[in-house]
């Protein structure tokens, strides 16, 4: 019994001073991550825009990243990487550390519509990131060259259903918004042209300006100069009402197609298992950004449509891929060959 009970208090003794040790650490190691995040940003952070400079998500992100600068004390910078519709820089991102110094802009085409169209793709949108914020909502529009020989809607489906095999069309890459845009539009009226995939509607849109693609579908921050400027015409928006940047563009149930309803958006998010610290530090940046009038004023100039604070919230942008996941998923499996 003796030496059993020198046993006991022998156990007791090495768990409390495990308990000791523990507890050491915690006091040691647990600080200095907290302080870690509390000081976040300590240096540059890296936004990645999954597409070529100068297309829609580009200039949104460069709009709004100078502002969220300001906030969090720390330059943003513009990470531009192209390849496969986006999807190769947003896997990029899902792998990279969750430590806040590495975000995408990501749009209904990376975080839902890609999910549809890549049986493989390597990471999945809803719960490989931590979504931080929703920027913007953008309408989309039906574009073509300005020769195209097609005065409005009407002309243009007939022409393309007459010459199947001479007509073209640009896209930023599968699983990108303009490709899959244009294959809802495709199907519902009966047309497989041959598609022209470049990195990025930005070079899309110069190829289209100088007519050597036929048409393509594009959001309508890309748009609005070429359209001001003539360069390019506007068949149809496809959305439920009129836009006041382009108010002569008929909307797609005026032209005759009210099943061509697309809404794409670009939103920020970081790589899964991002602390809630940094997420929340984030959040508050770019709710921010989106009331100050130097941002707001040229993302509304350029057609986009500035989220309310509600829709802001990494919980609502959370629910928005979820339901384009969903949307898109059975859209694209059931309409495009």
């Amino acid at each position: 019994m003796h030496l059993f009970a020198r046993g006991v208090a022998f156990r007791r003794v090495a768990a409390i001073g495990g308990l000791v040790v523990a507890l050491a650490a915690t006091l040691l190691f647990g600080p200095a991550i907290s302080q870690e995040q509390a000081s976040y940003p300590s240096r540059q952070i890296k936004l990645i825009v999954p597409f070529a400079k100068g297309g829609p998500t580009d200039v949104v992100a460069r709009i709004v990243s100078a502002e969220m600068a300001k906030t969090l004390g720390q330059p943003i910078s513009i990470d531009n990487i192209v390849g496969a519709g986006g999807t190769a820089a947003t896997l990029r991102v899902a792998q990279a550390a969750p430590d806040g110094y590495t975000l995408i802009v990501g749009h209904m085409g990376t975080h839902a519509a890609a999910a549809a169209l890549y049986p493989k793709l390597g990471y999945h949108p809803d719960t490989d990131f931590a979504p931080v914020a929703l920027v913007t909502r953008m309408p989309v529009l039906l574009l073509a060259r300005r020769e195209f020989p097609a005065a409005n809607f009407g002309e243009f489906v007939a022409y393309v259903r007459r010459h199947p095999d001479n007509v073209n069309l640009a896209h930023a890459g599968v699983g990108s918004v303009s490709y899959a845009s244009c294959m809802l539009l495709n199907y519902l009226i009966g047309i497989n042209p041959t598609g022209v995939p470049f990195n990025g509607t930005g070079p899309a849109m110069d190829a289209l300006v100088a007519g050597q693609v036929d048409f393509m579908c594009d959001q309508i921050v890309n748009a609005v100069l070429p359209l001001r400027t003539e360069v390019i015409k506007a068949y149809a928006i496809a959305s439920p009402e009129r836009d006041a940047v382009v108010p002569a563009v008929p909307t797609s149930a005026e032209a005759g197609l009210p099943g061509f309803q697309v809404e794409a958006w670009n939103a920020i998010f970081a790589p899964k298992g991002t602390p809630q610290e940094i997420v929340a530090n984030l959040n508050a940046a770019v709710v921010r950004a989106l009331d100050q009038p130097e941002v707001r004023a040229p993302l509304t100039a350029l057609g986009g449509i500035v989220p309310t604070r509600g829709q802001r919230t990494p919980e609502a942008l959370a629910a928005l891929v979820r339901s384009d996941l969903q949307k898109w998923g059975e859209v694209l499996k059931r309409q495009v060959p």
